[in-house]
């Protein structure tokens, strides 16, 4: 659930305590019960980051412009073309995969400039994402249902008097 403990727990509502689920960015908690404009929400990410993706390749195009412009070479800008898609493609992968297991903190830290470069490829997996559900909705809801099992499993009272058990 959260990167303090493994179960939260709290008043969830009016029963009182037990798991509650993570926010997720731009949806909050309404993934849980596809509730509160989850749908309208879904929509507007996924517009929102088709649209970040395409500014951002006008923007990578007026710096290939800028390279052709400076007359640097067929290598440089190769190289330059090459190397954001290289990253982008790297992006993409590491943020589809990040929507279904939690990144490790010191592999993220690491690969930042990376991801910085290939923000392309974040942005585009975040759009096919919002296509079938909020991102990283499923990891969540497993780790949601897994406390809310273990939080059961924990509170449940033993029925019958212990010492009244027959011993064989």
């Amino acid at each position: 659930m959260t990167d303090k403990t493994d179960t939260p727990t709290g008043p969830a509502g009016p029963q009182g305590g037990g798991p509650r689920p993570e926010p997720l960015r731009f949806f909050g908690t309404s993934w849980v019960n596809h509730d509160d404009g989850y749908r309208l929400r879904r929509i507007g990410v996924a517009v929102g980051a088709l649209v970040a993706a395409a500014v951002s390749c006008l923007v990578l195009r007026f710096a290939y412009q800028g390279l052709q412009i400076a007359d640097v070479g067929s290598f440089v800008t190769v190289i330059v073309v090459v190397m954001f898609a290289i990253c982008s493609a790297l992006a993409f992968g590491h943020t589809w995969e990040g929507f279904r297991k939690r990144p490790d903190a010191d592999r993220q830290a690491s690969l930042r400039g990376l991801l910085a470069i290939g923000f392309v490829g974040s942005l585009l997996a975040y759009f096919f994402r919002s296509l079938t559900e909020a991102p990283g909705e499923v990891l969540h809801r497993e780790e949601y249902e897994a406390a809310r099992q273990a939080h059961e499993k924990r509170s449940t009272r033993r029925t019958g008097n212990p010492s009244k058990k027959r011993r064989r």
